[in-house]
Formats: structure tokens, C-alpha cells, sequence
């Protein structure tokens, strides 16, 4: 298995995440805080420095308000592109 981060499929879900984040007006500090955890887990994730697995991906969907269906919907079609 090659290592995921920075793939163009890491890359995608990063800027899903990003996406969804700002679209839903929330600060890296206001989903932190949903999650329990610091900005910096956030900005982690976001800047690509952190794998997300998917139990995060589900929390995340959560604090954020989006359907995780859909970031695999967006990474599966990416990765059949590949």
C-alpha cells in the first residue's frame, strides 16, 4: 500500500473537508471545539499533515453538517479517474 498522504486522493478529501468547513461558515476553531480536540487537529487535517480515518471522517461530517456519503461519493470517482 503506498502512502496516502498528499495522493491526489488525500488531496481531494482535504479540500472536501475545506470545502464543507467554510461553506458551512465554521471556523477551524468552532469544529475543533465540536470535536473535542484543538484548532491544531483541525489545521492538521486541512493542511494535509494528518491521514483522516473513518471514524474522524464521521465526526468531522458531523461537527461540520454534510453527508460523508458524499466525500466518498467525490473520492470514488476521483479514484476511478486513476
Amino acid at each position: 500500500m503506498s502512502h496516502t498522504l498528499q495522493s491526489p486522493l488525500h488531496e481531494a478529501l482535504r479540500a472536501f473537508i475545506v470545502e464543507k468547513r467554510k461553506k458551512a461558515g465554521l471556523t477551524q476553531a468552532e469544529v475543533a471545539e465540536k470535536l473535542g480536540r484543538y484548532q491544531s487537529f483541525v489545521a492538521n487535517i486541512e493542511s494535509g499533515q494528518r491521514r483522516i480515518d473513518v471514524v474522524e471522517l464521521l465526526d468531522l461530517a458531523s461537527a461540520i453538517g454534510f453527508d460523508p456519503r458524499d466525500a466518498i461519493k467525490r473520492l470514488s470517482s476521483i479514484g476511478s479517474k486513476a
